[in-house]
């Protein structure tokens, strides 16, 4: 009788033990996994210049320097928060919410092509991507701004505001300026859907490079 129950008792002893090994090991792979030492957040907040509009899902210039980053093993997380259609009041109203569910080390800001084409008050749209610019400095992300041109038939005299307004945000803030998003293609019809606004598939790879030449030297 007292073999049985010693050996009873050894035995539920060593079941209570795999029982909290099993439970350890589970919370172990429900934990959440600790992220690379240097790992950068990059935020992409833009319009269908950036969502893939027309494009076949991972062709867009997006994921084009998200492979960039992979090649040159960067540790990174990529966030492309571009809707088809916004526009910087939109982006201004979305942006908030983002940066507090994805805390971004660096935002690209592609924004304001809507405003124009829709013959929004350039100094309404400066007023948003202005706050958008402080919004993101202020949790401590480095910003990047994308430059845009909207059509001549606007008049010279709204075209060039639009244009410039960007140029004076970037030095008024002291951020990183890409001049033109689609620098060497704007002039080629081959590069443009159907609808003459939006870049095909083929020309993403250039707007990667248009953009990865300012963006490369912001990376850690």
């Amino acid at each position: 009788m007292r073999w049985g129950k010693s050996i009873a008792v050894l035995l539920g002893v060593a079941l209570l033990m795999c029982l909290r090994v099993a439970h350890a090991t589970a919370a172990d792979s429900l934990a959440p996994q600790a992220e690379p030492a240097g790992m950068q957040r990059i935020l992409v907040l833009g319009d269908s210049l950036s969502a893939e509009y027309g494009l076949s899902r991972g062709s867009g210039w997006v994921q084009r320097i998200g492979q960039r980053l992979e090649d040159r093993q960067q540790a990174y997380q990529i966030r492309n928060a571009s809707i088809s259609g916004d526009t910087t009041i939109g982006g201004l109203q979305r942006l908030p919410g983002i940066l507090q569910e994805f805390e971004a080390d660096l935002v690209i800001l592609q924004l304001g092509a809507n405003d124009g084409l829709r013959g929004q008050p350039v100094a309404n749209m400066k007023d948003n991507l202005r706050a958008m610019i402080d919004l993101s400095r202020a949790q401590g992300a480095e910003v990047l701004l994308v430059g845009q041109h909207i059509p001549p038939n606007y008049g010279q005299r709204y075209t060039q505001s639009f244009h410039n307004a960007y140029a004076e945000l970037a030095e008024e803030a002291g951020i990183a300026l890409v001049p033109f998003m689609l620098e060497g293609i704007a002039t080629d019809r081959d590069m443009f859907q159907p609808d003459g606004l939006h870049p095909t598939e083929q020309a993403q790879a250039t707007i990667a490079d248009t953009i990865w030449g300012y963006l490369e030297p912001m990376l850690r």
